[in-house]
């Protein structure tokens, strides 16, 4: 356990902010999906759903999202030595300005007390487990949420104090067991932590909007107990001091995620296998099924990759997941011979009109990774297709992707964000095993909420001229197609 107290100076604003964390990737929750799932969310003690989660509560109701919060103690030791009051009365005080609190969050929204004895949450952890468990049914039973659309929100579970880390490692346990998202968030860490812990580079950030930024700093006034002096006497001074309300001023909230089903619990896991039956479903009766031809955010995503790529021109290239050919008729005349792959036939008979009047293209069945062509390539494409397979498959993916790259040759990944319903995968989690186990250069990196696109490339120097296998490459490399 870390050891502070409120008095500390601790790690100022300023340091937080020169750290990278206002860059940090945005969460990848849009409002229909914030609205489609179910919250249920935990604080320790009054006014931590202020701090830690405001911005977010206030986003949630405007959305119309499902929300119930559970309030473990009433926070009656926050002034111990106070002269006075006595924790009975602070007790009530507190509840009150948590009332107040929620009226600017969630105004009309019921929210549950447990009475629980303030810091000492550990000695009560199957009482919480158990109204957290009852919280959860009665959002499926009477929500009709089902388990991967419920979200548990709570403090962190490495925050430093005591209570706070109890409760982040029961909505964590429950998280993993139930298949459920998980929003970690951090308040007293920002005090005692330095920037330069891993730890929060992975975590993720929420914008607030001014009416978000509003509604938490109104929820933050209603704790008066906490922001202002009891009085003028030792022992009453004020517990949250501007400097470290600082922290909780910024434009974002900040969480540690964890995506539903990460665990490993809820839901079906589809693999590759299932891949082609689902896809030719998909494509069956309309020739594109998610608007690749005319959706904005499509076309702007295939200029990005297209810019991306080092280099104007290769020898051999390989798209893997190709669906309809928008990416493939673009890629194709940037490289000698070119290959688009997908496990659905029906999505294959439409890329492969596209690239008809392209003689060095040509598409083919297979389904990934059990199947791979041969040959090597210095340009394979990896673009919305990580998330359908099995983490095992993804790692054989990865090891099929090894062997066929040419050093130097270009890897790049691009794909959403968002949860992908069905599979245990996401966008996030299929990057960040390729750069553990990879372990490439990174030559370039795009994120945004909705997708992240990124360069890798293989180890080695690239022979020949800029976008040129040498001769040997360049053999192997034409008869990929068994030409």
């Amino acid at each position: 356990m870390v050891s502070f107290t409120h008095r500390d100076a601790g790690t100022g604003e300023d340091g937080w902010a020169a750290s990278g964390l206002p860059v940090l990737p945005e969460l990848p929750l849009d409002a229909g999906e914030l609205a489609a799932a179910a919250f249920i969310v935990l604080a320790a003690h009054p006014d931590d759903e202020s701090l830690g989660a405001g911005g977010l509560l206030a986003r949630l109701r405007a959305s119309g999202a499902e929300v119930t919060v559970l309030l473990c103690t009433a926070g009656e030791a926050s002034h111990p030595d106070s002269p006075t009051t006595t924790p009975d009365r602070l007790a009530a005080v507190r509840l009150r300005e948590f009332g107040g609190a929620m009226g600017q969050l969630l105004p009309g929204s019921e929210w549950q007390y447990l009475a629980l004895p303030d810091g000492k949450l550990a000695g009560h952890r199957e009482e919480i487990r158990a109204t957290l468990a009852d919280a959860v049914a009665a959002a499926v039973a009477g929500a009709g949420v089902p388990p991967e659309r419920i979200i548990l929100v709570a403090p962190y579970r490495h925050d430093g104090h005591t209570d706070h880390e109890v409760l982040g490692s029961i909505a964590a346990d429950t998280a993993t067991a139930g298949g459920h998202g998980l929003l970690e968030y951090p308040i007293w860490y920002w005090l005692w932590a330095d920037p330069s812990d891993p730890a929060w580079q992975s975590w993720l950030r929420v914008p607030l909007s001014p009416a978000e930024r509003q509604a938490k700093a109104a929820a933050m006034a209603s704790h008066a107990s906490q922001v202002q002096a009891l009085s003028g006497q030792p022992g009453d001074e004020v517990l949250l001091t501007p400097a470290f309300l600082a922290h909780f001023e910024r434009p974002f909230e900040t969480f540690a995620w964890q995506r539903p089903g990460a665990g490993g619990a809820a839901g079906a896991s589809y693999t590759a296998h299932d891949a082609e039956a689902i896809f030719d479903a998909v494509h069956t009766g309309t020739a594109d099924p998610w608007q690749y031809t005319t959706s904005w955010y499509e076309h702007r995503k295939r200029s990005l990759t297209l810019a991306a790529l080092p280099l104007p021109n290769y020898a051999a290239g390989l798209e893997i997941g190709c669906s309809i050919g928008t990416l493939s008729v673009e890629l194709a005349p940037r490289c000698e011979t070119f290959l688009a792959v997908d496990a659905s036939s029906a999505a294959l008979a439409h890329a492969a009109r596209r690239l008809a009047h392209l003689p060095a293209a040509e598409t083919r069945q297979l389904t990934i990774p059990q199947e791979w062509p041969e040959g090597r390539f210095d340009l394979i494409v990896v673009s919305e297709v990580g998330y359908y397979l099995a983490p095992d498959e993804l790692a054989g993916l990865f090891s099929r992707l090894e062997a066929a790259l040419l050093p130097g040759g270009t890897l790049v990944l691009c794909h959403w964000r968002h949860p992908i319903s069905g599979w245990e995968l996401d966008g996030d989690s299929v990057h960040a095993a390729a750069r553990r186990q990879l372990a490439w250069a990174d030559a370039g990196l795009y994120r945004e909420r909705d997708f992240v696109l990124e360069i890798l490339t293989a180890p080695g120097s690239r022979p020949g001229s800029a976008g040129r296998a040498d001769a040997a490459g360049a053999d192997a490399v034409v008869r990929h197609a068994g030409r």
